[in-house]
């Protein structure tokens, strides 16, 4: 297997990056944990990708989401010298299994706006230095030692982080599309706050640029692996 997802949730599935995977001729395995599939062994993949959730590290009470488990298969699948990239939760998940705890963000971000690049990387090298992205969040990763942040937005310091050569965290939703807004927003009501987005307004927003940029990361990604 070349690229194994960790699905949390239904309604926070892979989108453009199963898209990508699917596209590349790459052989992809989904676990749809909610679905009580059972994790997968470190090193039976070469890149582990962990999608996001309502959960969050701490959270003991969900029957299907196991933290410290899913902790330890990072760990293990990086130790392997194999890669790990996290979305959302899968990126907070990260930071704690390298020992650093997640923390709240200083604003909620629900929506499309804009998040600005902080620093270089090969891996960003066709990313513009400002570009509108994806959010759907309260909560941001921790930064262990090592880790460097390579965007922030005006609502949240940790969007996109690399936290070693082979493990990366984007706390936005470059791969979302319209579906999985649709199955978002029907989760219940909104938080309040200065990056919270009318409901319509999300929907009729574009996704082709994102989704293109977050391609590109991909393919550079895979490259560094080994992959295609």
């Amino acid at each position: 297997m070349q690229i194994q997802i960790l699905v949390h949730e239904a309604f926070e599935g892979p989108g453009a990056i199963l898209e990508w995977a699917q596209s590349r001729g790459l052989a992809v395995a989904v676990s749809a944990l909610y679905d009580n599939d059972p994790l997968p062994k470190a090193g039976e993949a070469e890149l582990l990708v962990v999608m996001g959730g309502p959960q969050s590290p701490d959270t003991q009470d969900c029957p299907y989401f196991d933290s410290q488990a899913e902790q330890q298969l990072i760990r293990d699948t990086l130790a392997q010298g194999k890669g790990v990239l996290g979305v959302c939760l899968g990126a907070q998940l990260i930071g704690a299994a390298l020992g650093a705890r997640h923390q709240a963000s200083p604003e909620p971000e629900i929506g499309v706006y804009p998040i600005v690049l902080t620093g270089p990387d090969p891996l960003l090298a066709g990313f513009p230095k400002e570009l509108l992205v994806g959010h759907w969040h309260q909560d941001m990763p921790g930064l262990p030692e090592g880790a460097k942040v390579l965007a922030q937005s005006a609502g949240c310091p940790r969007q996109i982080v690399r936290f070693a050569d082979k493990a990366w965290g984007f706390q936005c939703h470059l791969e979302l599309n319209p579906g999985l807004v649709e199955g978002l927003l029907a989760q219940g009501p909104l938080p309040q706050g200065p990056y919270v987005m009318a409901p319509e307004t999300f929907l009729a927003q574009d996704f082709t640029e994102m989704n293109g940029l977050l391609l590109r990361f991909l393919d550079g990604f895979a490259s560094q692996l080994g992959l295609g």
